[in-house]
């Protein structure tokens, strides 16, 4: 919390610096999002994926087991990831160093609503680089039925507090 000009107390919304993430402590990222065609389109065809199962219903019906399109999978990881970001990494992270175990349980289709949690499962001081620490987060995604449908491990490289 600062101060303006004017002696007013002014509050930034920002991520957590890497002292405040506390191991074994999970976050729940609301509000959810609700995946539209237009996403879906969009995405896919901005990533260069012409995988029919995301772009042309005539083909996906007749393509099982889900007989319908499905949502592109690595929007519902980037989404999964980003839910995330307003609660825990604006403004505080540096990088993103790597990401392992990522999984998709269960499709998303269209309309479907996503909400996400993160736990973080480690943390330390960087043994390279002064004032930053390396975050380990575990992100789930589910649908609005309650369905796992992405998990992910990331791992951060976070700031620590300033010194003022």
């Amino acid at each position: 919390m600062t101060q303006d000009d004017a002696g007013r107390r002014v509050v930034l919304q920002r991520g957590l610096w890497f002292e405040e993430f506390e191991v074994g402590t999970t976050y729940e990222h609301r509000p959810g999002r609700t995946v539209t065609e237009a996403d879906n389109v969009l995405f896919t065809t901005l990533t260069m994926n012409t995988q029919p199962l995301h772009l042309d219903a005539a083909a996906s019906a007749e393509i099982g087991p889900f007989n319908e399109r499905l949502v592109n999978s690595m929007f519902t990881f980037s989404t999964l990831v980003g839910l995330s970001v307003a609660q825990l990494t604006l403004g505080t992270i540096v990088a993103n160093l790597g990401f392992t175990e990522v999984s998709f349980p269960a499709p998303v289709r269209i309309g479907d609503t996503l909400y996400a949690e993160t736990k973080i499962l480690n943390k330390r001081p960087s043994a390279k680089r002064t004032g930053e620490g390396i975050v380990e987060l575990a992100h789930t995604a589910r649908n609005h039925k309650g369905e796992v449908v992405a998990l992910a491990t990331r791992s951060t490289l976070v700031r620590m507090i300033p010194d003022e």
